[in-house]
């Protein structure tokens, strides 16, 4: 039974994330904006390399010998977007009503969960689990 709970937040995480790739690789001007208010007129840098970092994490929680470390960038990715919400963007940015911060954290729960639950799979730490 555990194995269909961790299933279904891996599938959380990964359409958390993914639906969010079709903005930053289009630069859909939303976006735009979020990453212009990070980083300054450099946000293309940031927002590409987001995504795809994004998208390599949607993958890796599917592959059984490297879930780990799908969660452990997920909870690194997550807990980066929610202190950039809680210091630089606001909690509702651009009048989503708080929905990418919601996102953020559901997906830093998850991966949480599912790290913890694939704790003996790290490599050299996972022993002493």
């Amino acid at each position: 039974m555990k194995k269909y709970y961790i299933l279904v937040l891996k599938i959380i995480i990964a359409f958390i994330l993914i639906q969010t790739l079709f903005f930053k690789f289009t630069g859909a001007q939303e976006s735009i904006d979020l990453f212009t208010k990070l980083v300054g007129k450099n946000e293309a840098y940031l927002r590409i390399g987001t995504g795809i970092l994004e998208l390599i994490t949607s993958i890796l929680l599917f592959i059984p010998n490297k879930t780990w470390l799908g969660a452990l960038l997920t909870v690194g990715l997550m807990g980066g977007a929610i202190m950039s919400h809680l210091t630089i963007l606001g909690i509702v940015h651009n009048y989503d009503s708080g929905a990418l911060f919601t996102g953020a954290i559901i997906s830093l729960i998850s991966g949480s969960i599912i790290l913890f639950s694939h704790k003996k799979d790290i490599p050299i730490l996972g022993k002493n689990f």
